[in-house]
């Protein structure tokens, strides 16, 4: 009976995460929580697939490039949170001459969606360099995604960002 009681608690622990995430963000908190969640699946299948890479070292895994990719995550981040502030400029610009906006976060919405789908062609690459089958429709089709997120924002598509930590 105890583990049940530890199971519950557990629930109950992240339930009210996610709810206080949810209040918090609003229609921004899944895409936040895709992203984190890409990003860390990422890093690690990064950390993995470093041994398999050809590089001028010996492949292994420094700490300096650890904490820079890590940093550079952090960074990828706080784009979100630039998303988020130009939203709420917008809402505050719009509501003073009296026009309702009907979004919150557009914007940071857009954002993580570009940076969910860079981290997904980076875990995709990460896989591949250790070996794994990728389907072949499964990269043509998250590329599809970004370019259409691009598309729409008027902003050419640029896949620099895969395949780093």
């Amino acid at each position: 009976m105890k583990k049940m009681e530890q199971a519950t608690a557990i629930k109950a622990v992240f339930t009210a995460i996610f709810a206080f995430i949810s209040a918090l963000l609003g229609d921004l908190a899944i895409p936040v929580l895709l992203m984190v969640a890409c990003s860390v699946i990422d890093y690690f299948t990064g950390l993995g697939a470093s041994p398999y890479r050809k590089t001028d070292g010996d492949g292994s895994i420094s700490s300096y490039k650890s904490i820079r990719g890590i940093i550079k995550k952090v960074c990828m981040w706080l784009l979100v949170v630039v998303g988020a502030i130009i939203d709420q400029l917008l809402i505050y610009t719009t509501d003073k001459i009296g026009i309702s906006m009907p979004f919150d976060f557009l914007i940071a919405c857009i954002v993580a969606i570009w940076i969910i789908c860079n981290e997904l062609i980076s875990i995709l690459e990460n896989l591949k360099d250790m070996g794994v089958n990728i389907p072949a429709f499964l990269t043509p089709i998250v590329k599809n995604i970004q370019s259409q997120v691009s598309d729409k924002t008027g902003q050419a598509a640029d896949n620099d960002e895969s395949g780093d930590q």
